[in-house]
């Protein structure tokens, strides 16, 4: 039986040895503690090899998971083993011939994020690459995982599939396969339901102010509107594992299920609920694009180091455009919506100057050491690929579209990647991704992709929305331009961000500086843009601030005011040819707005 039949029959084999066993237990799950056992026979070498993964895929930082692990012990048969750890994440064990090994450790889990272990007297929750030892070598065996819950009325819910009469046991057809599945395990609420004849899981942790009908109705047709653009579902069985824990958001994305995490009492406010469902649709997508279709430098995941790729942008960016596309498609919100969604999102790339610093390409790779680790300079030194990587891909929709009269886009661009690499899982390099973007659109993109991908040169908003009956409208700040954000901090007015080359930041004026006073008089920041108003461009200013709790008065001169908003609205009076391409694209039209 192959690997691929193995995971379509989604049945357990039973495997002769060599044998991997996990269990998982939290006798005191207040206490944080997951309680791991590893039972691996037939080993052959004198030497067991054992290493903690530093980070899991979908989140690109080294996270060190082995800094929360303790308690590592190992033995056969009730007798020690000798050991030693040789670095931070490699351990290795004396068995010496011994034909079963134990290895016990504790898990410290007390970080609710999709991509770690969380475990309290509420429920438990872990990732794979959070809690369990790569053996290296045995990484295409079988693993059987074991869960023991605290509590009887605690029920396990993953998308592994059951072992046969073992209450509570799983199977994962390898390491890569356990990694990309994690277990929920509590007293969660557990819903069913079937979409175009698959099984479906939603798994709620948490209280809020959701009404579940809703959002299951709307689950169905984020999965039905993406499964049609991909002539079908690569699954049996998929689960929504959705944690709701206050001001929280994120998902990670796993073949068969994902991680979300969102703000409790977020489903109310209509634009608060759209932007869950944006989320939904993101994490979904994800199941095609990154999971099935992947770069090639993470076909095959090194779990010890950073795994790089400049191609981030189409895995991450592009699914970030769909996110806002999807639920249009499905008929949960309109096409107003969409553009004002859109709009929102070119407001905040254009209004990010490190834009004009990193490029894309250049974010992708970076993003091991600079887009998950952000500082005082990083909106002036860094662009984000998911924002940037979304607007691209908004262009070259655009693009396709309008130059084949809305009878290709890269709906075919994503179905063609789905044929040539996903389905059979060869990855892809950034030529050949390049080469299938062209061959769609019906032209060279060299040029394209050396501006607005391994450049910085401004995207082309109103070049590209204009066959469209579109225009981008910019509104300007009322007040002078200084440069800074400021916020409340514990009844003291901190600077978080000075932009590079403002006013504020020629004037001496950093990051962290307190903001006390405008021409003597107490600022804050609620009343600080009120303030300026006071004043005109070029008027010089007083500024005083305590700059590492030296009291600094500094004069600063004031600049023009800068856009502050950006708005995708239909031109005056669009041609016949704008009216059908806007609506080929959203389906709706351009009058409707």
């Amino acid at each position: 039986m192959t690997k691929a039949t193995v995971l379509q029959s989604n049945t357990y084999q039973q495997q002769t040895v060599p044998t991997i066993h996990y269990q998982v237990a939290m006798p005191q799950p207040e206490a944080h503690l997951f309680e791991v056992t590893l039972q691996i026979v037939g080993y052959p070498s004198p030497i067991l090899d054992l290493k903690f993964p530093v980070w899991t895929p979908g989140s690109y930082l080294v996270r060190e998971y082995a800094r929360h692990l303790q308690d590592f012990a190992a033995f056969t048969q009730d007798k020690p083993l000798l050991w030693q750890k040789i670095s931070k994440n490699h351990w290795q064990v004396e068995i010496n011939g011994a034909s079963k090994v134990s290895i016990s450790y504790r898990i410290f889990a007390d970080e609710l994020t999709v991509r770690t272990n969380h475990l309290d007297g509420s429920h438990g929750y872990f990732n794979g690459a959070a809690l369990f030892f790569r053996i290296p070598g045995w990484e295409e065996y079988p693993i059987e995982v074991t869960v023991v819950p605290p509590r009887p009325d605690w029920r396990v819910t993953t998308a592994l599939p059951p072992v046969p009469d073992k209450e509570n046991s799983f199977y994962a057809l390898d390491f890569d396969t356990l990694v990309d599945n994690p277990f929920e395990i509590g007293d969660h609420q557990l819903y069913q339901f079937d979409v175009l004849g698959k099984s479906h899981e939603l798994a709620i942790w948490g209280k809020g102010n959701f009404h579940v009908q809703q959002m299951i109705a709307d689950l169905k047709k984020i999965v039905s509107a993406e499964a049609k653009m991909f002539g079908g579902l690569p699954y049996q069985k998929y689960v929504f594992l959705l944690h709701l824990f206050n001001q929280a958001h994120g998902g990670l994305e796993h073949k068969n299920c994902c991680s979300l995490i969102y703000q409790r009492f977020g489903f109310r406010d209509r634009d608060k609920y759209e932007r869950f469902i944006q989320l939904v649709a993101h994490e979904f997508f994800h199941l095609w694009n990154v999971k099935r279709i992947r770069p090639q430098a993470l076909e095959v995941f090194d779990y010890d180091q950073e795994n790089y790729t400049p191609s981030l942008w189409f895995c991450e960016g592009t699914t970030s455009y769909y996110d806002l596309l999807i639920p249009l498609r499905a008929g949960i919100y309109d096409a107003k919506s969409f553009l004002s969604n859109l709009s929102k999102e070119i407001t905040r790339h254009e209004t990010t100057p490190g834009r004009k610093v990193q490029p894309l390409s250049e974010s992708s790779f970076d993003a091991w050491i600079k887009l998950y680790r952000q500082d005082a300079n990083s909106s002036n030194s860094q662009m984000s690929y998911y924002l940037k990587g979304e607007l691209v891909s908004l262009l070259l929709d655009l693009l396709i579209r309008s130059r084949n009269g809305n009878q290709l886009s890269l709906d075919d661009v994503m179905v063609k990647m789905w044929h040539q690499f996903g389905k059979d899982e060869i990855g892809y390099t950034p030529e050949q991704l390049q080469g299938v973007i062209e061959s769609v659109a019906g032209v060279d993109l060299t040029d394209f992709f050396k501006r607005y991908i391994d450049g910085t040169e401004d995207l082309p908003f109103k070049e590209y929305l204009e066959p469209f009956g579109l225009q981008l409208v910019v509104e300007t700040e009322e007040e002078p331009y200084l440069g800074t954000k400021v916020s409340s901090d514990r009844g003291r007015e901190i600077i978080k961000f000075v932009e590079a080359g403002s006013p504020a930041q020629l004037a001496g004026i950093d990051a962290g500086d307190e903001l006390l006073a405008i021409d003597g008089l107490r600022v804050t920041a609620n009343d600080l843009c009120e303030r300026l108003k006071d004043y005109q461009p070029n008027d010089t200013i007083q500024i005083t601030v305590f700059h590492h709790e030296e009291l600094r008065t500094l004069p600063v001169t004031l600049t023009a005011p800068r856009p502050s908003k950006y708005q995708v609205k239909p031109q005056e009076k669009p041609s016949t040819i704008q009216k059908k391409n806007f609506s080929g694209w959203l389906g709706t039209p351009l009058n409707n707005l």
